[in-house]
């Protein structure tokens, strides 16, 4: 009690003195005092909201919309079935695998906690976790993932992923292990493993017959970052919308996304009008030549990992078999002015058979830089010194033989494409530059079904302007192996090359990246010594996202839908902390 009585009264005395002190100014010097005492108080306020503001750290919280358009309905939300660009969309955000595919293009476990690797290669076996489950609260299990593979592999149900599990022999350990069984090492196996896995107690009861019918297929239950909150329909029972909701099961990171709705539209025009009118807010899949009609919108992008080039069929062509021809009509390309043309220069230029990602120095970096008209002459000159010679129209021909069997074959074929916006105006550039060499070149446009199954499974094409989609871990034995020349192989060139056989197998076995790279740089060189191909281009993979979207990270795009392999981070709300409270 007497310490607090002094206290209180040094305190008082300390008031009063102050106070004297303060009566004995004079009155413009107690105008100063208070002026400078307020000073005081205002910058030391100021100064304290400064340090507050600076230490202070933005974080993403949840809440928030997000938009999309999508040309084409899902039928399909179902790994086993997924088909189309719409139902692996909605699949890939709904469902999730025993790995997750990132943007960096690596892996990582999702619904495994962990998983290891035989030393020859040809056995992975992978654990649970504990408490991973599908969004009715049931705990995941080995017999899902048996179950998933084994609907897969079934020939009656002919899964789009069927070929990609032929041959795999996958069994259940325990409760939360399983093992898959390969008959030879094959490292681009391990992007299987992010397949999603369906629930196994609710698809048992369904035959292979009601399975592509099952309600379960647009009214989806999985295991991923997101479960359907709301399904709209046409009059016709078409899905038009869809209302998805972040998941409280999901294994990983739950998002900061409160919700995505996903909008369909039946074309391209239907598409732009919804992103003009607001409807959506984002989209994918609208050509390059289209973006300028979405102005106001954030447009990112990434490489696809995709080649387009023209695959020469020599076994129907007689003047493609002259080399000379297939390295003429190679340098003449400038491969730059192509993709501003084309894509208007979402794209890389590309001069061999595998895309960036893999092999940077596939890229142009000299040759197209030339001007054009340049590399048209140096092309036409080297066919002038291999023989060639104008001849009616212009048109470079060559003459063989002698006496009665003097042949005169004029410089001229065809180019099959499909009927896709940028492919008739690649083939157009083509045909135009390739007539400045002295070439009569006719382009023949399908419809991608026609294409597919009158003139690419048949060979009957002279040159075909396509894409090869090499994938995430790269496989390029269907592309480029003799043994894959007739359908339903996919050596679109009709290539055959002994070393570049072994090459491939080599390829498909090691799981070494150094030694990967130098045989790929093995097989570029090959291939492009033989010339069946003029490869052009890498196209990008565009995405039209609001302004405001954060934590978007496109990366490595294998397909359209790996653009969600970053939606966990999404966030358009956010909130500062204190350092000490920051993730």
């Amino acid at each position: 009690m007497r310490t607090q009585s002094s206290a209180s009264s040094a305190y008082s005395s300390l008031v009063s003195t102050t106070q004297d002190t303060i009566r004995s100014f004079s009155p413009g010097g107690r105008v100063l005092f208070y002026f400078f005492s307020l000073l005081l108080v205002v910058s030391s306020t100021a100064l304290l909201y400064l340090l507050n503001a600076r230490l202070l750290v933005e974080m993403p919280t949840r809440g928030g919309s997000f938009t999309e358009g999508v040309i084409g309905a899902p039928r399909f939300i179902n790994p086993v079935l997924a088909v189309s660009d719409a139902d692996r969309d909605l699949t890939t955000l709904v469902y999730s695998g025993l790995l997750k595919a990132s943007p960096q293009g690596g892996y990582i476990p999702d619904l495994a906690s962990s998983y290891t690797i035989s030393p020859d290669g040809k056995t992975y076996t992978f654990t649970l976790r504990p408490n991973a489950k599908f969004e009715d609260g049931t705990l995941v299990t080995a017999d899902d993932v048996v179950y998933t593979i084994q609907e897969t592999q079934d020939p009656v149900l002919k899964s789009p992923e069927q070929a990609n599990w032929s041959g795999i022999v996958v069994q259940k350990v325990d409760e939360h292990t399983i093992s898959f069984s390969l008959k030879q090492a094959y490292a681009p196996f391990i992007e299987n493993l992010t397949m999603g896995i369906l629930p196994k107690h609710l698809w048992q009861n369904v035959s292979d017959d009601e399975f592509p019918y099952s309600d379960l297929n647009t009214e989806p239950v999985g295991s991923g970052p997101f479960k359907v909150d709301s399904l709209s329909r046409t009059s016709s029972g078409v899905p038009s919308s869809y209302k998805l909701v972040g998941s409280h099961y999901y294994a990983l990171q739950r998002p900061y996304l409160s919700d995505i709705t996903f909008h369909f539209y039946q074309n391209e025009d239907d598409l732009i009008d919804g992103l003009k009118k607001g409807e959506v807010s984002a989209a994918s899949g609208i050509s390059p030549s289209r973006l300028s009609e979405v102005s106001g919108h954030m447009i990112d992008r990434a490489p696809l990992n995709r080649v387009f080039g023209v695959f020469f069929n020599q076994n129907q062509s007689a003047v493609l078999r002259d080399s000379a021809v297939r390295n003429a009509l190679n340098e003449a390309i400038n491969r730059d002015e192509l993709v501003q043309q084309v894509l208007g220069g979402y794209g890389a230029p590309l001069a061999g058979p595998l895309p960036p990602s893999v092999l940077p120095s596939n890229f142009i970096t000299t040759t197209s830089s030339a001007n054009t008209a340049d590399l048209v002459a140096r092309a036409k000159s080297d066919l002038l010194a291999a023989g060639w010679q104008p001849g009616p129209g212009g048109i470079l021909q060559k003459t063989t033989g002698s006496g009665k069997s003097v042949t005169t074959q004029p410089l001229t074929f065809s180019i099959s494409t499909g009927n896709v916006p940028e492919l008739r105006a690649a083939a157009e550039y083509l045909r135009k530059t390739w007539g400045e060499v002295g070439a009569q070149v006719s382009v023949q446009v399908y419809d991608q079904g026609d294409l597919a199954q009158n003139v690419i499974r048949p060979r009957k094409y002279d040159a075909l302007l396509f894409g090869e989609v090499i994938g995430r871990e790269p496989d390029l034995f269907a592309f480029w192996s003799s043994s894959e020349r007739l359908d339903p192989g996919l050596n679109i060139a009709m290539y055959a090359n002994a070393s570049i056989d072994k090459l491939l197998s080599q390829l498909r076995a090691t799981t070494d990246e150094t030694q990967k790279s130098a045989l790929y740089q093995q097989f570029t060189t090959a291939v492009l010594k033989d010339d069946p191909a003029v490869f052009l281009y890498a196209p990008d993979f565009v995405y039209i996202v609001p302004k405001d979207i954060a934590g978007l990270d496109l990366g490595f795009i294998e397909t359209p839908s790996d653009r969600f392999l970053s939606v966990t981070n999404w966030h358009r709300e956010t909130d500062k902390v204190w350092p000490l409270f920051a993730r």
